[in-house]
């Protein structure tokens, strides 16, 4: 199967609200909202899942760039949003085991219904959004130019660019790449 490319929808847009439950037992909500992280410096919403050879190339990357920024202030949850009657490596079980083994600080939501992925227009795993503090959406693409097969060194660039811009007032730049991988497996 092809790879997918995330839609790249319109900067600024409103991050859309949800409440979705929690799999990863390093984080102690059971259910995690949009609103909870309204005091937050930012917000990176990440679609991803446990299988996809796109997301498993970065799992590592992606935890230490999650632990490294939610000390600066920024918010970070994850989402998987797959047919788990067709995935079932991205069920529930899975997820929570996922998240303990790569250490995730941050709520790895499950969004059984779909509705989630669909309100944010997502496309693919991995696809990253990242909201300013007023919610704002200011970047959307790759976490970097990483894919399986090629020599990239996974370090997250595109995303810490527009991160540390968000963290010292500087306005993200709009050249941005959409990220790459497998399709969310959606529900007949």
């Amino acid at each position: 199967m092809p790879a997918v490319e995330s839609k790249m929808i319109e900067l600024g847009t409103i991050a859309p609200e949800f409440t979705l439950p929690n799999t990863n037992s390093n984080y102690s909500d059971q259910s995690v909202s949009l609103s909870d992280y309204f005091d937050s410096k930012g917000i990176l919403i990440a679609f991803i899942c446990n299988h996809c050879p796109y997301v498993v190339q970065i799992k590592s990357g992606f935890a230490d760039f999650a632990r490294e920024y939610q000390k600066k202030g920024f918010a970070v949850v994850a989402i998987s949003s797959n047919d788990v009657s067709t995935h079932p490596a991205d069920g529930p079980e899975n997820m929570a085991a996922d998240a303990l083994r790569y250490g995730y600080s941050f709520p790895y939501l499950y969004d059984e219904s779909q509705a989630v992925a669909r309100a944010y227009d997502a496309q693919c795993t991995p696809d990253f959004y990242l909201f300013d503090s007023e919610n704002k959406l200011v970047y959307r693409g790759q976490f970097d130019g990483s894919r399986p097969g090629n020599d990239v060194a996974v370090t997250g660039v595109d995303l810490r660019m527009a991160a540390d811009a968000l963290l010292t007032g500087q306005p993200v730049s709009e050249n941005q790449i959409a990220s790459l991988g497998c399709s969310i497996k959606w529900k007949a």
